[in-house]
């Protein structure tokens, strides 16, 4: 590593959150732990032909939006976690980098720019995770298991004593798993535990890649009474999760502004922030605007987060998954919460849709869209082709759509296809800070199809 004595203005933020600078000879400098603003001395780890990549050493000129961090664990030291990114920026200003990434993105990606800019989704910072994925292992030369997130770009699993953006009683948890796990017969052959807090139930997932021997089930039982944990077992894929022990309360979420409880199973896809994910719910249904006569499609609907809050506002909901597991699930809560009769549910690839398929599935007044990280292309694609077909038979594209997206990069890149190919304006469009203090970026969105086209 190089070390670099000029002294460097930072710019901007990229989306890693690392500083982004210009050095003498007008290189990019990707620098860690850098702010906007900040003038500081690097230590450069990478160098290629157009960019390079350092570390911080030195601060002259300190951001008035750096803070304390609020874990021992955050930071560039050797054994940092490497889960938070963004733990020394204040939290709104890190909410106001994701919003300036969203509108980024949309322009530079997508040529679109929002007519409305909608204001962030925000809520606790601290205490919010309440789904993670814990590594864990026992380190023979220490003496000890460890159990936590990963350290910062290494293998290694960092030495975490406590976790404050996990619930409290669950960073409280963290040492009592390490000792659980050391007194546990089959302590070399348990590579993860998973976190699933639902409203009422906390929900350990123990991987174990041999069977447990009656001695560790008993060590699991004694903890989850001390500690209030309802343990689940998967000894291969997430298809294999079964409970400790059958009976106990149902692990589930609510929605309180809609009056429904949502039953799941902790290796189900679920969002990682409770609180935040009641905020967006109410907000994309508030911008859908279903009527009592309108039909809905909820695309990539899940176990029905968005289906059965829609479903108590409009008419009928078709609810569109990928996965049979969820199809499943959702019919079951449509079911538990006495909406079966306004919702019908189909298992799809929607990776490969066709203007055919789309019309299959009939008119609908208004659409929500929930895609991964990969986006919505083809059912983008499918709508824009559906929209130049001369004949479409009674068909019609959604007049409004609402677009929940978990990856700015691929929100603009639909968003493209919606508002150049398939005849939509964007009228609004939002950051929600699902993850403080990672770069992560999810936003919503809305489309509504433009009178010319309509």
């Amino acid at each position: 590593m190089t070390q670099v004595n000029e002294w460097l203005t930072v710019e901007s933020l990229d989306l890693e959150a690392q500083g982004v600078a210009h050095n003498e000879e007008g290189k990019v400098v990707f620098i860690e732990g850098a702010l906007p603003g900040e003038q500081v001395q690097v230590q450069v780890g990478r160098r290629k032909n157009a960019w390079e990549q350092a570390t911080m050493t030195a601060l002259r000129r300190e951001s008035s939006q750096r803070v304390q961090p609020g874990c021992p664990h955050f930071g560039l030291h050797a054994g940092a976690c490497g889960g938070c990114k963004m733990q020394h920026l204040h939290v709104s200003a890190q909410v106001a980098v994701k919003q300036r990434t969203l509108e980024d993105n949309l322009w530079h990606l997508g040529k679109v720019k929002p007519e409305r800019v909608l204001r962030p989704i925000e809520g606790p910072a601290w205490g919010y995770r309440d789904r993670a994925r814990l590594s864990v292992r026992h380190v023979v030369k220490k003496g000890e298991v460890l159990v936590g997130f990963h350290e910062r770009k290494s293998r290694y699993i960092a030495d975490m004593k406590v976790c404050p953006v996990l619930p409290a009683h669950v960073s409280a948890m963290l040492l009592p798993l390490r000792e659980l796990v050391m007194s546990m017969d089959q302590r070399e052959r348990l590579p993860q535990i998973e976190l699933a807090a639902g409203t009422d139930v906390t929900a350990l997932v123990l991987r174990h890649l041999e069977p447990l021997t009656d001695a560790d089930l008993q060590r699991l039982r004694a903890f989850g009474r001390q500690h209030g944990v309802q343990w689940w077992l998967q000894p291969k894929g997430p298809d294999t999760v079964r409970l400790l022990d059958e009976g106990g309360p149902v692990l589930s979420y609510r929605l309180a502004e809609f009056g429904l409880t949502m039953p799941f199973k902790p290796t189900d896809f679920t969002q990682v922030n409770q609180h935040i994910n009641a905020v967006l719910v109410g907000r994309a249904l508030r911008l859908l605007q279903a009527q009592a006569t309108d039909r809905v499609i909820d695309w990539f609907c899940g176990l029905g987060n968005f289906t059965l809050p829609i479903a108590t506002q409009a008419r009928e909901v078709l609810g569109i998954e990928g996965s049979e597991a969820l199809v499943a699930r959702s019919r079951e809560n449509a079911a538990a919460n006495g909406l079966a009769a306004k919702t019908a549910f189909v298992a799809r690839n929607l990776f490969e849709m066709t203007p055919q398929q789309l019309m299959q599935d009939g008119r609908a007044d208004k659409w929500l869209v929930d895609p991964p990280r990969e986006g919505a292309l083809a059912l983008c694609k499918a709508l824009a082709e559906a929209c130049q077909l001369t004949d479409t038979g009674d068909w019609a594209p959604p007049g409004r759509i609402v677009y929940v997206s978990c990856n700015p990069g691929t929100l603009a890149r639909d968003a493209g296809l919606l508002v150049h190919q398939a005849g939509y304006r964007c009228v609004a469009a939002g950051a929600v800070n699902m993850f403080p203090h990672t770069a992560h970026v999810e936003s919503i969105a809305v489309f509504e199809r433009a009178p010319a086209a309509a």
